[in-house]
Order: C-alpha cells, then structure tokens, then sequence
C-alpha cells in the first residue's frame, strides 16, 4: 500500500488569484474581518450592532463559515527596534528610559503570552458542471480558463455581499489575496514555525 503524503489529506488542489480551488473543484474566498469591542458600546449601539448582523445572516442564501485564528504574538523584533535606539540614543535620560522601557518588555514577555486574534469569513461557491447527456450525470470539467472566471466572478460577488452586510454592522473586510492565503493555511500546519515569526519564501509560480 503505498504511502501517503500530508498533502494528500489537505483537500485544496491549488490557490489562484485569490481564490482556493479545492480537490472536488468547489471554490472558496476569504476575507478578513476586523473586530469591535461590543461591551464599549452604548446598549443602543449594541442592540444595533446585534440587529444588523440578524439581518446579514437572515439574508443569506448560502453557507459561510467563520473562522477565529488565535495566535501567540513575536514582539522579538520590536525589541530588536528598542535596542537599537537605546545603543543609538545621545541623550542619557533618553536613554535610560528607554532601557528601562526594553526591560519591562523582557520581564513582561518571560511571564505572559501576548495572543492577537484574527477573524476570517470562508465564502463558498460551486460551480454547476453541465450536463453529459447520458443519465443525467454532470460532466466534470476542469476548473481552468472561462470555467474558472465564471465561479471566480460568482465567487467576488457572494464576497462582496458578505462584505457589505458586515459593513452595516460596523465591521471593516478585505479579501485575501493569493500570497496571504497561502501563509496562512502554512502557519496553521506550521503553529511554532509562525508564531516565531519565520514564514518561509514561496515560489513565485504560487503568487499567480
């Protein structure tokens, strides 16, 4: 029995302008999502925020998923930075202060971990195969050229209405592009390897 790679359980066949092409030829969008902090609001700001969002979700007619990535922070090279300006820095006071400042973080970092979280919304599209005449059975077509810009112009417009219902609710989005998606499926099989800010040179026949 042969082998299997760790490729072979990842279920995208390849990523292209933006859009992931899966193995069973379904396409998937992404975009990031920025928070708000709903408990800094008003209760009417809030009770609006909430609203808005049964609004979005009650109009749509397809499934999204979302997807929170939480990530322990590398602040290594914003030490770095202070380091230098402490070795550079003329004034003495300055200078102290800002040693004093590297320090804090040093201290603080060794007994606390720093995590960011990130918020993606997964956009869905299929794209119909056409008939083959026999039984009814859809031909299975590649998805390349006009095949693939049909569900890629379906795809950006699904996007762009996801994006518009959560501008209503106060939210900012921007689709990712190839190169970023690609990091991020990496850093999710590579958690130690990202979290120490090391992200590995693509080839740029990826960057397409």
């Amino acid at each position: 029995m042969a082998k299997k790679s760790a490729q072979d359980f990842i279920p995208i066949k390849q990523v292209r302008e933006g859009v992931i092409v899966l193995k069973n030829k379904g396409l998937r969008g992404v975009l990031m999502v920025s928070s708000i902090n709903i408990a800094l609001k008003s209760r009417d700001e809030q009770e609006a925020i909430i609203y808005q969002f049964q609004s979005f979700l009650n109009a749509l007619d397809f499934p999204c998923q979302i997807v929170v990535q939480s990530r322990k922070t590398n602040i290594t090279g914003y030490i770095d930075k202070i380091k230098e300006l402490e070795k550079n820095q003329k004034n003495e006071l300055l200078k102290q202060q800002t040693t004093g400042y590297r320090q804090f973080l040093e201290d603080f970092i060794s007994k606390e971990s720093i995590y960011t979280k990130t918020f993606f919304v997964v956009v869905p599209y299929a794209i119909p195969f056409s008939s083959s005449g026999k039984g009814g059975k859809k031909k299975e077509e590649d998805v390349v050229g006009e095949v693939f810009q049909r569900g890629k112009d379906q795809l950006y417009q699904r996007m762009e209405f996801v994006a518009l219902g959560l501008r209503r609710c106060g939210l900012h989005c921007a689709p990712l592009t190839t190169i970023e998606i690609i990091e991020l499926f990496w850093a999710l099989f590579h958690p130690k390897s990202a979290e120490s800010g090391y992200y590995p040179e693509f080839p740029e026949e990826l960057v397409i």
